[in-house]
């Protein structure tokens, strides 16, 4: 069973730049494959792990409903569920140390929700081969109404140095609980933070009750080092 890490935070907080220092310090310190998941319609987790990314499963459902309207072939005769796995297995970008399965976005109008529920089908399908996953979610919270975020064991909600970035921070453990969401820990990592502006911050977050030091030099080490020795009792 993988051990998920999940970020959120508003947008402009750095949650792509954590999620690939997570990726890379698993990948190099743990030595064990990661399921890198993009769930942001915005996809840059590729450009943090230095990736190019050929397929997307926003595109991919776009090709399967022209299969549809169409009439045309299947390959094989497969059936177009067969076909979809098929495809989302070829556009994972294979890389050293991990995998990248990319979200993208829908050609033309319309919501992101069918593009949100293949995501989180597959991420909890292709766990199973894994012993981490992390996902960088979208900016905000409605991926959290979405469920694209659950059954996480560690939730990363990421915050600029700001009153408005640690409120919104607030907020999104606040919907968390609301929406009664099966995540195991969660911290609060405020980035950015120059010296002189650490201990205001600090009072700050503890005061909205908020968990943990949120300083991102110690969140970060000390929180993934936290997940290698959980992971490993989980496994032995």
């Amino acid at each position: 069973m993988a051990f998920v890490i999940a970020l959120a935070g508003k947008g402009g907080t750095g949650k792509t730049t954590i999620a690939g220092l997570a990726i890379r310090y698993i990948v190099e310190k743990k030595r064990k494959p990661v399921l890198a998941v993009d769930a942001d319609s915005n996809n840059c987790l590729n450009e943090a792990l230095g990736v190019n990314v050929h397929a997307t499963i926003g595109a991919l459902r776009e090709e399967s409903l022209e299969v549809i309207r169409s009439g045309g072939e299947r390959p094989g005769g497969m059936s177009m569920e067969q076909l979809f796995d098929y495809q989302v297995q070829q556009s994972l970008i294979e890389s050293k140390g991990f995998d990248l399965m990319v979200m993208g976005r829908p050609e033309g109008p319309g919501c992101y929700c069918a593009a949100n529920n293949i995501i989180r089908k597959y991420t909890d399908k292709l766990s199973e081969s894994y012993p981490y996953v992390v996902i960088d979610n979208e900016a905000g919270m409605e991926h959290l109404s979405r469920r694209t975020t659950h059954k996480v064991d560690l939730l990363l909600i990421v915050s600029d140095p700001t009153v408005k970035g640690i409120q919104t921070a607030k907020r999104i453990d606040d919907l968390v609980d609301d929406l009664q969401l099966e995540i195991d820990m969660r911290r609060v990592i405020i980035n950015r933070v120059s010296a002189n502006e650490g201990n205001e911050l600090k009072d700050r977050a503890e005061k909205d009750g908020h968990r943990e030091d949120p300083r991102i030099d110690v969140t970060l080490i000390v929180d993934i080092a936290y997940i290698d020795r959980r992971a490993d009792a989980a496994a032995e």
